[in-house]
C-alpha cells in the first residue's frame, strides 16, 4: 500500500503576505503623516485599527501553528517571521501615538526622511515575503533580502545625522528629548525590517 504524505499547511504564506501588507500600508500612513503634521489628523485612528487588525492576524498564524502538523518550514521560523513582522507595525503606531502624545506642533524634515526608508524597507518586506512560498523565486528574494539591508544602513546613517543636526541646532533638553526618542523609534522599525530578511535569509538556507 502506497505511502499518504501528509500535506503541508500552505495557509502561512498568505498570511504572511497580509501582515507585510499591513507594514506597509502603516508606513504609507506614518509617511503621509509626517508629511503633512496634524494632530487633529485621522491617520492617527488609521493607524490604531490597522495595528489590532494586524494583531489578529498575528494571533492568527500562532494559532494555526498550533494546530498544523507539517508546516512548511520550522516552527521557530514562522513563530519569529510572524512576530518581527508584527512588530513594524507595533513600532509604528507606538511611535506615532508617542509623538501626539508630546504635543508635537510640526515635523523634522529628517524624520520625514527616516519615513521614506522605513517605507521603501516595508516594501521591499512585502516584495521578499510574496517570494517565499516559490523556489524559483530565490534569486529575486535573496535581492529583496539585500536591498532591505541596504536600506537599514541608509536609515543608520540618517539617524546619525538626525543627532547630531538635533543637537547642534539648540539647547532645549525637553525638544531634543522628543526628537532623539521618535528618531530612535523608527531606526527600530527599520531594523526590525532587517530582522524579518536575516529570518527570510536563515529560512532559505536551510532549505538549500
Amino acid at each position: 500500500m502506497a505511502l499518504t504524505l501528509i500535506p503541508r499547511e500552505e495557509k502561512f504564506y498568505e498570511l504572511f503576505i497580509v501582515q507585510a501588507e499591513a507594514g506597509v500600508k502603516a508606513a504609507g500612513m506614518f509617511r503621509d503623516l509626517v508629511r503633512a503634521w496634524d494632530l487633529e489628523s485621522p491617520i492617527f485612528n488609521q493607524l490604531r485599527e490597522l495595528e489590532h487588525e494586524a494583531d489578529i492576524t498575528t494571533h492568527e498564524i500562532k494559532d494555526k501553528l498550533n494546530r498544523t502538523f507539517v508546516t512548511p518550514f520550522d516552527r521557530e521560523d514562522i513563530h519569529a517571521l510572524a512576530s518581527e513582522l508584527d512588530d513594524v507595525v507595533d513600532i509604528i503606531q507606538s511611535t506615532v501615538n508617542r509623538m501626539k502624545l508630546y504635543r508635537i506642533n510640526a515635523c523634522r524634515a529628517e524624520i520625514a526622511a527616516l519615513a521614506e526608508v522605513l517605507f521603501q524597507a516595508t516594501e521591499a518586506v512585502h516584495k521578499a515575503v510574496s517570494c517565499l512560498g516559490s523556489s524559483d523565486k530565490t534569486r529575486r528574494l535573496l535581492d529583496h533580502c539585500i536591498e532591505i539591508n541596504r536600506l537599514e544602513n541608509e536609515g543608520d546613517a540618517l539617524l546619525s545625522k538626525a543627532i547630531e543636526a538635533l543637537f547642534a541646532g539648540g539647547t532645549d533638553a525637553i525638544e531634543i528629548m522628543k526628537w532623539d526618542r521618535s528618531f530612535e523609534a523608527i531606526e527600530r522599525a527599520i531594523d526590525k525590517c532587517e530582522e524579518v530578511a536575516h529570518t527570510i535569509e536563515g529560512i532559505k538556507a536551510k532549505e538549500g
